[in-house]
């Protein structure tokens, strides 16, 4: 049976704490400031000058996303940047991460989910700062890729910090599953691996996540914890998904069906031109990266069976995928995919 968790996310007892948000211009990122903000805490978000997918958004659009917080500009890679601009000598009582590598390639996960992270650990115990909550990914229960080594390595310093820490390891996002839409709207058919039930997932909005990360902070059964976190429930498969796709848009179901082995042997002719040609040995870890998914379901994972558990995954929050699909074809709502269009 699975944990279902809920709440408002509002401080206990009227807890206001003085939050530093990183990584507060991705959609998880936005969604957590509001919720922060909602909760009543006192948010700063360090953010870069020009942010968003591509350097687009300018200080004033940033500034109308994260309403209701302060905003501090520099660079998250940068520890002097991040002491100075970012946490600039003032106190803060909890530091929340949501910082992710924009593409997953080895140098910029590095960089981002491991280095900068660390810095900010060490920033943020150096300063007395009490609670440190990181958002990670439920992928590295069977870590094979880079990034999730990375982020493996940020939970771990964090978790020997000294620090309280809370890490949050959420299961697929709406936005992830939601990159076929526009091919089934142009009539084509919805691309699965296999027979489309290779996988499962409960996807977690922006929203609820947003929303269970900002909970984490006066919750303390939450505390020196690592938690698995999907939405509610139950697990969906690709083939469930292009399903109820095709029947929104009221046509008959067409797949196509790719063989893993197809991505296989994509892998491997990349990876021994990769030998030749350096450059490309970055779009091999892309192409990994893709393998991964489609055949790993993002549920918790059992440690003794070794199998993927969907009544152990716990669920928070009311959105469902279906619902989101809805409120998209009916142009109610929008894919934002970003530099994370890989996932």
């Amino acid at each position: 049976m699975c944990t279902l968790i809920t709440g408002t996310g509002k401080p206990a007892n009227g807890l206001r704490k003085r939050v530093l948000l990183l990584g507060a211009t991705g959609t998880i990122g936005r969604a957590t400031a509001s919720a922060l903000v909602r909760a009543g805490h006192d948010v700063t978000c360090f953010v870069r000058q020009r942010a968003g997918p591509g350097g687009g958004l300018g200080e004033g659009q940033t500034r109308d996303l994260l309403e209701g917080a302060t905003l501090r500009f520099g660079n998250v890679t940068d520890i002097t940047s991040l002491r100075e601009n970012g946490f600039n000598d003032e106190r803060f009582d909890v530091v929340v991460s949501c910082l992710a590598s924009r593409t997953g390639e080895p140098k910029d996960a590095w960089a981002v989910d491991h280095h900068a992270n660390l810095d900010a650990m060490q920033i943020a115990k150096d300063k007395g700062v009490e609670h440190f909550v990181l958002l990670s990914a439920i992928c590295v229960q069977k870590p094979r890729l880079e990034f999730q080594r990375a982020k493996l390595a940020a939970e771990k310093a964090l978790a020997n910090s000294g620090m309280t820490y809370t890490i949050v390891r959420p299961t697929a996002f709406f936005k992830s599953l939601s990159g076929q839409i526009s091919r089934l709207q142009r009539g084509k058919a919805f691309l699965v691996f296999g027979d489309g039930r290779l996988t499962s997932c409960k996807p977690i909005s922006d929203r609820d996540l947003g929303s269970y990360l900002a909970g984490c902070i006066n919750d303390t059964a939450r505390h020196n914890k690592v938690l698995p976190i999907g939405g509610p429930g139950p697990a969906i498969t690709p083939k469930e998904q292009g399903d109820y796709l095709f029947s929104l848009l009221e046509r008959r179901p067409r797949f196509k069906h790719v063989p893993v082995t197809f991505l296989d042997t994509i892998i491997w002719s990349m990876g021994i031109v990769g030998r030749i040609v350096p450059s490309l040995s970055a779009k091999v870890e892309l192409a990994r990266i893709g393998r991964y998914y489609a055949t790993e379901s993002m549920l918790a994972l059992d440690p003794v069976s070794g199998e993927y558990d969907a009544a152990a995954t716990p669920e928070t929050g009311e959105d469902t995928l279906f619902e989101y699909y809805e409120r998209v074809l009916k142009g109610e709502d929008r894919v934002e995919r970003g530099d994370h269009s890989v996932f």
